[in-house]
């Protein structure tokens, strides 16, 4: 398929995925949930920045984004040299994340803990628990093993940290891995694991995103041991009435430039690092090059067009939205059943969930198709939303619902085979993208300050949910289909002997 084909392709995937969503809330709005026609227009201008971006995204990140980590993945592990190893993805553990837009989105919208305390803290995290993945396939160390005794970490440190900051640290372990920072970790674990011949060497190389998502976690909890005070309950920012058309164009032209400058930072640090490794090890010929180039700049204009339209047409009316509903009596309920509905659909528009389910499909040889990777996204996003919105409603704690919903992911990791494990912890990194922390996340927000609520407690940890359901519901995935596989190697007992005559009819 040509270039433009693809470029074709995928502003038709980009298209279906973020439909959907402009037809629910086009639907609400012009029905029972009234909304300034100002929002409306700056969220129909995003909903097309959206479909644009996303479709310029995901076919830069094929042509660079994936080359580039394998590449550095399969010659670092050659190079044999365990320190340089580690040491390097230490850096770009830390350059990725830094400069990853979700973790940006969330720190900015944290009250009361400094916005570079919060990424670096995160990024430090992630760079940490990179060098730890790079040893798991290296010296081959069951994840399920590494994942339990992390997560029994986390819990213990949970119950010693103040409760103000539990929410935020789930929510930094799922934002950390966005559309930056997943194409480009997959493709290392898949270089890294390339140089084994053993025949589990395939299945290694997931797993690196859930290593990366507990990292974060971690880090922000002993972040609460020694930053001064507490986060702050906050409140969310109500969009500004726009009078014309003249000032809602000046709106997005204002959020251009800051959008251009937060991705060039993010992806400066994986450039910088390509052209060291080009020069000193690489050596691909021009051509390649030239395309890796080229796609990183297709991946640089797609990511600003997304992000602006997220945060400047999404982002607002998500607010809005969730506030109106809020504000609707009896019928604040509806809370629940439209976030779910929103969440079945929201997911098709995260750009790094189709890099996830095409790396699947092609590396279990077509065993867990991409149409069922996504269908086990979507219940999980769903009901993610769901027992968000019930949170918000409800001002139950975070707890009642991660440590129970963790405790059922850790012991199906015990029955199920290990590739399907590393699959569902890796989804629950990748489904909690962009539109989760620019829509969702100021929807709740919305929803939980007109009812009351404190916004730290009640609203954050939406992130945090919809990064964990998934690690169940792809390993119930994996559970049906160990059963049918069973069932299917199952030959039933032949009756009768070998030199046995037997009469098909009667004479």
């Amino acid at each position: 398929m040509t270039q433009r084909g693809k470029l074709l392709e995928k502003f038709k995937e980009a298209t279906a995925s973020v439909l959907p969503i402009v037809i629910i809330v086009g639907v609400m709005c012009l029905t029972f949930v009234p909304m300034r026609a100002d929002l409306m227009l700056s969220f129909l201008i995003g909903s097309m920045m959206l479909i644009v971006g996303m479709g310029l995204f995901t076919l830069g990140s094929d042509v660079s984004m994936t080359p580039i980590g394998t590449h550095m993945g399969a010659k670092l592990t050659k190079s044999r040299n365990l320190p340089l190893i580690l040491i390097v993805s230490f850096l770009l553990g830390i350059a990725v994340t830094v400069s990853e837009p979700d973790l940006t989105v969330l720190a900015d919208n944290v009250p009361a803990i400094d916005t570079t305390v919060l990424i670096v803290t995160v990024g430090v995290g992630v760079g940490i628990f990179l060098m730890l993945s790079m040893l798991r396939i290296l010296f081959k160390i069951p994840l399920k093993w590494l994942l339990i005794g992390l997560y029994g970490l986390v819990f213990l440190l949970s119950a010693l940290a103040s409760p103000d900051y539990w929410a935020v640290s789930f929510d930094s372990g799922g934002v950390t891995t966005g559309p930056m920072t997943v194409p480009f970790i997959m493709a290392l674990g898949v270089g890294v694991a390339s140089i084994r011949s053993d025949a589990n060497a395939q299945g290694d190389s997931f797993g690196l995103v859930a290593l990366c998502s507990v990292g974060p976690i971690l880090a922000v909890l002993l972040l609460s041991f020694f930053y001064p005070g507490a986060p702050a309950a906050g409140d969310a920012a109500m969009a500004e009435e726009i009078m014309n058309t003249v000032q809602l164009g000046k709106s997005y032209l204002h959020t251009l430039p800051h959008e251009i400058v937060n991705v060039t930072m993010a992806l400066l640090p994986i450039v910088a690092f390509f052209l060291l490794f080009q020069v000193t090890a690489l050596h691909l010929r021009r051509i390649p090059f030239l395309r890796i180039i080229m796609g990183l700049l297709v991946t640089l204009i797609g990511l600003v067009l997304f992000l602006t339209g997220a945060n400047v047409g999404f982002q607002k009316l998500g607010v809005a939205l969730g506030a109106q509903i809020a504000d609707l009596g009896p019928w604040r309920y509806l809370l629940v059943p439209i976030a779910m509905l929103m969440g079945w659909f929201i997911i098709n528009a995260e750009p790094a969930v189709h890099v996830l389910n095409k790396q699947v499909e092609e590396l279990s040889a077509g065993t867990i198709s991409e149409a069922a990777m996504h269908y086990a996204l979507a219940i999980a996003v769903a009901a993610a939303n769901g027992l968000a919105m019930l949170r918000v409603l409800s001002g139950v704690s975070i707890m009642w619902i991660i440590l129970p919903g963790y405790l059922i992911a850790l012991a199906l990791t015990l029955v199920v085979p290990p590739t399907f494990t590393a699959i569902a912890f890796d989804s629950g990194g990748v489904a909690s993208g962009p539109l989760t922390a620019t829509f969702m996340l100021p929807f709740a927000m919305g929803a939980c300050q007109a009812l009351g609520g404190n916004i730290m407690l009640d609203a954050f940890g939406l992130v945090a949910m919809v990064a964990m359901m998934p690690l169940i519901t792809v390993q119930i995935m994996g559970l049906i289909y160990v059963i049918k596989t069973r069932k299917a190697a199952e030959v039933p007992e032949y009756p009768y002997a070998d030199d046995d005559v037997i009469e098909l009819w009667e004479g």
